[in-house]
């Protein structure tokens, strides 16, 4: 079966659009999960993402929601958006990125529009997710040092956004 990297940052509301989609991929390709972070992705190549410039904000919000409505994606913004993905990028890895976790942490941010940033919803999404220990996992430097390199070999390849599906050498 052939097999593609998928980038991806909970920042994005559309690589929750996409994530949302890949089991039907999944059926004939087999897909990696690969958090990154997309400030880093923007800062390598000296732009600012969409909700950094204020017309782009207004209509880059009005698109998702207007696209989630057509793919039937239930879709609810969390509270402050953008806002800091690290914890949830680092959990992702603490999980090893297995599919079903990193879908949950989408859910929990773009379907039910949490975040995670209040002490009370992160002991419910780490215990949901069997994480009890994730505060100490995710500040270990191991974890860290996984998302530097996903994201450092995502701009070596070629990403300049998320959510990117890099298939051989092509990006989608």
């Amino acid at each position: 079966m052939p097999s593609a990297d998928w980038y991806f940052d909970f920042v994005s509301p559309f690589s929750y659009l996409q994530c949302e989609q890949l089991p039907a991929l999944e059926r004939s390709l087999r897909v990696r999960y690969r958090p990154v972070l997309f400030a880093g992705l923007l800062k390598a190549h000296d732009t600012l993402g969409p909700a950094e410039i204020p017309a782009k904000r207004r209509f880059t919000y009005r698109f998702v929601v207007w696209r989630a409505r057509q793919l039937g994606i239930p879709l609810k913004f969390p509270a402050g958006h953008p806002f800091n993905p690290l914890p949830l990028l680092r959990l992702a890895i603490a999980a090893d990125c297995e599919p079903e976790t990193v879908r949950r942490i989408f859910r929990f941010i773009w379907r039910d529009g949490r975040l995670g940033d209040l002490p009370i919803e992160w002991a419910e999404l780490t215990a949901e997710l069997g994480f009890p220990d994730a505060a100490e996992r995710i500040a270990s430097a191991e974890i860290k040092d996984a998302l530097r390199r996903n994201t450092d070999e995502a701009i070596a390849r070629g990403v300049f956004g998320v959510p990117t599906l890099l298939i051989g050498d092509e990006l989608f």
